[in-house]
């Protein structure tokens, strides 16, 4: 699975996580946070469901500094079992 297909994925999943964003389009610049409107709650559960999709674990000193769809991508690459 290359990036680009990864980086779909990480929407895909926010989509579900936080419906009301259904329609806005995320581009891997955009920041994740509160003003996006997802919560740290919500985060929290997108970063579970993508390491368990993934066989990622992102340690939690890097998962709270991701700050972008592109930053949480790389991470996700970054740790992935092959």
């Amino acid at each position: 699975m290359d990036r680009r297909e990864i980086l779909e994925r990480v929407r895909q999943t926010i989509y579900e996580c936080v419906p009301e964003l259904q329609g806005v389009e995320l581009r891997e610049n955009m920041g994740v946070n509160a003003g996006m409107g997802i919560d740290s709650m919500s985060f929290l559960l997108i970063i579970c469901k993508l390491e368990e999709e993934f066989g990622a674990r992102i340690p939690n000193r890097e998962w709270r500094s991701l700050s972008t769809l592109g930053e949480v991508a790389d991470a996700i690459i970054k740790y992935m079992r092959e």
